[in-house]
């Protein structure tokens, strides 16, 4: 049998490894602890069968978790932090971004600024609301105006989702008399301005809009709701904004 140099990590070493904070950072234990348990329980509800991807999901929580943790305590960014629950904490504004955003503004600065990695945020509106998102750009096509986005697609530099306004037409010529109520209150709070249910825009990214997505901030029909938990996926989005100008982290 051979022998590993490097012995598997126990779980009481993935707090107390030589070189990791948790061994004199408090604050650094109990944002690890926190993202694992919220992570954990994003993965059991998951619905995921395949034990090949179930094992490599959970084998890669270690690294991501103490990356996560490790920033949250050495980093000075413009949120709060709740360390007890491993989350961005910002004020949340009253209503969601408007849309549109000035289109052209929003295309020349994708133009400009679009490239592999960069952060960017993503208003995502269902027949519950509105909430934000984080994703990260991992294509584009700008002769032809186009960005695609890891998790959420392909974009216009306008923050138009490709090929998605016959399906939304679709799916709202479908909908049940509930949602033809939702729709009735998405009038009278203003929310038709955000477009069509199940429905999703690129925005350009400022302050407030990326602060919001990180603080997992979210709306209803008539005011805001209690924000999301982010996943651990995002939590790793998030730690790579640039809070300066929100170009790629060089």
């Amino acid at each position: 049998m051979s022998i590993n140099s490097h012995p598997p990590k126990t779980q009481s070493g993935f707090f107390n490894d030589l070189g990791e904070l948790g061994g004199n950072h408090a604050q650094f234990s109990e944002v690890c602890t926190a993202l694992y348990e919220r992570e954990l329980l994003f993965i059991a509800h998951s619905g995921i069968s395949n034990a090949s991807i179930l094992k490599r999901r959970i084998g890669g929580l270690p690294h991501h978790i103490r990356s996560v943790a490790r920033y949250f305590v050495t980093n000075s960014t413009p949120l709060s932090t709740d360390t007890y629950n491993g989350s961005w904490y910002a004020k949340q504004p009253k209503s969601a971004p408007r849309l549109p955003q000035n289109a052209d503004a929003t295309a020349q600065w994708f133009r400009k600024h679009a490239d592999y990695g960069l952060i960017v945020p993503v208003l995502v509106k269902t027949i519950e609301g509105i909430h934000l998102e984080l994703d990260a750009i991992d294509k584009t096509m700008l002769v032809d105006d186009v960005v695609h986005l890891n998790k959420h697609g392909w974009f216009t530099v306008e923050g138009i989702i490709r090929g998605n306004s016959q399906e939304s037409n679709r799916r709202n010529k479908q909908a049940s008399h509930s949602i033809e109520s939702l729709e009735e209150e998405s009038r009278e709070s203003g929310l038709e301005n955000y477009g069509a249910f199940d429905s999703k825009t690129l925005l350009k990214p400022t302050k407030t809009i990326m602060a919001s997505a990180c603080s997992g901030h979210a709306w209803n029909f008539k005011s805001r709701v209690s924000p999301r938990a982010l996943s651990i996926r995002e939590m790793r989005l998030s730690t790579q904004i640039n809070w300066k100008n929100f170009t790629l982290l060089k």
